[in-house]
């Protein structure tokens, strides 16, 4: 039998938190939380009760909590389940729908503890790996917003009509967080500050952006901080300043993003420099 195991990670300025983890054994005394939960299922299946009834939660399927909702879990059988759960303040909930959506949503928001959903779980997982592996403000906003827009319109069961901006909008909208990401290298923007510079909610921006662009601003943001470490490594830098200067978290986060695209090491780039 596998041995449990579980990592952590929790937002210094955000009501976010997240989980991955393996229990076979441990069994969770009925307890609720002050946020929204939302667990995918990745291997195995969980049993719990909530709100008076029966739940089993396969690999795949979605979990979704309310706020203060009671539950409890423990593992279907002997082999256990592997799942993420992800943790938002119902503050940040409400925010983040009052940008996305062209009306206000009423709180709390779930009336069904598990849903069967895999292109739902699939925003979910792509969160809790950006979250537990150290993606930049930028991207961890964007995957969140993403993923709480998804779960709402595909878990709640109602209507949804996105908030839009006209189409003389769009373009001044992607230009100007366009200008402030190419002024900020290698500062790590978030998508507060590309509303605040555009005077747009952040799923306006996100949404401006992608359009003109073809990719999100943190993509972008990416591209611009390679194009950075390009200039500084063919100056002679070595590749741990460059990778400092141009606003990657380290030289292996350099190296893992310039091999993926670029095709090479930024080590290969540098003895073709020279």
């Amino acid at each position: 039998m596998a041995q449990d195991w579980s990592t952590y990670w929790r937002s210094a300025d955000q009501p976010v938190e997240a989980m991955h983890a393996h229990f076979a054994r441990h069994v969770y005394h009925r307890h609720s939380h002050e946020t929204y939960s939302f667990g995918v299922t990745e291997e195995g299946a969980q049993s719990f009760t909530c709100r008076g009834a029966a739940h089993t939660s396969a690999s795949g399927m979605v979990m979704a909590f309310n706020p203060d909702d009671p539950h409890d879990g423990h593992a279907a059988d002997e082999l256990g389940f592997t799942y993420r759960m992800i943790h938002v303040g119902p503050a940040l909930m409400a925010g983040v729908l009052a940008d996305a959506a062209d009306r206000p949503f009423g709180l709390p928001l779930f009336s069904r503890p598990v849903v069967d959903d895999p292109v739902l779980a699939r925003r979910l997982r792509a969160l809790g790996v950006a979250l537990l592996g150290g993606a930049d403000r930028l991207r961890r906003d964007e995957l969140l917003a993403r993923a709480v827009v998804a779960v709402v319109r595909r878990a709640t069961g109602r209507p949804w009509r996105s908030a839009r901006s006209t189409s003389q909008d769009v373009r001044r909208i992607a230009e100007r967080a366009r200008d402030h990401l190419r002024d900020a290298v290698p500062a790590d923007v978030t998508a507060d500050d590309l509303a605040a510079v555009t005077g747009h909610s952040r799923f306006a921006v996100y949404r401006a952006f992608t359009s003109v662009y073809g990719m999100p601003p943190s993509d972008y943001q990416r591209q611009l901080r390679l194009r950075t470490a390009r200039r500084l490594i063919a100056r002679g830098l070595p590749l741990g300043e460059a990778a400092t200067l141009s606003g990657f978290a380290d030289q292996s986060h350099l190296t893992r993003w310039f091999t993926r695209c670029y095709g090479m090491s930024p080590g290969r780039f540098r003895e073709a420099a020279r």
